[in-house]
């Protein structure tokens, strides 16, 4: 770009900036969004700023540009809300879920995330994504004999602090894991 076309730029800037920010933030729920929104205005006309109207009329084309970036950033959120609910949807009919009550997944999931994170990362591998020792081998870049004991490590782990938090399970989820 010129240097005619980067000073026009500068100048542009620094008279609509404020403004295309305040009309953002008008309209975002967040902050991070509405900075986001003037970053992307900015972008499309540092890259169009042979259409950038002369004088006073930048702003309100700065204005129009910000209106379509924000409506592409709605159409976002709207699709990412969707396909969020449709995840839920999914998950609430899993069969992983149903596999304990309702009230004993809050006290199992408390539980379970009060261990350590290689801990919990290896027991939701074994349980949730069904992978055997070898696969968790592969998965974890461990030999299959380190995987072996670091689950077994792992199960004690878990069963203990299920005993101390008072579950009758603690004895039969050791034999089911």
């Amino acid at each position: 770009m010129g240097d005619d076309l980067s000073g026009r730029f500068v100048e542009i800037y620094e008279h609509a900036y404020r403004p295309v920010l305040a009309y953002a933030l008008r309209r975002c729920r967040d902050p991070d969004d509405a900075a986001d929104v003037v970053a992307e205005t900015f972008t499309i006309a540092w890259r169009r700023m042979e259409e950038v109207p002369a004088g006073d009329e930048a702003r309100p084309w700065l204005f129009g540009v910000a209106r379509n970036v924000l409506a592409n950033h709605r159409r976002g959120e709207l699709r990412h809300e969707q396909r969020t609910a449709a995840l839920r949807e999914h998950l609430a009919a899993s069969p992983s879920l149903a596999l304990l009550p309702d009230d004993g997944l809050s006290e199992i999931s408390r539980v379970f995330g009060g261990l350590p994170e290689d801990d919990r990362e290896l027991l939701a591998l074994v349980v949730w994504e069904e992978l055997d020792t070898a696969q968790l081998g592969q998965a974890l870049g461990l030999s299959r004999n380190a995987v072996r004991v670091r689950l077994h490590r792992a199960r004690k782990r878990f069963a203990r602090a299920l005993a101390e938090d008072g579950d009758p399970r603690a004895a039969t989820e050791r034999s089911a894991w």
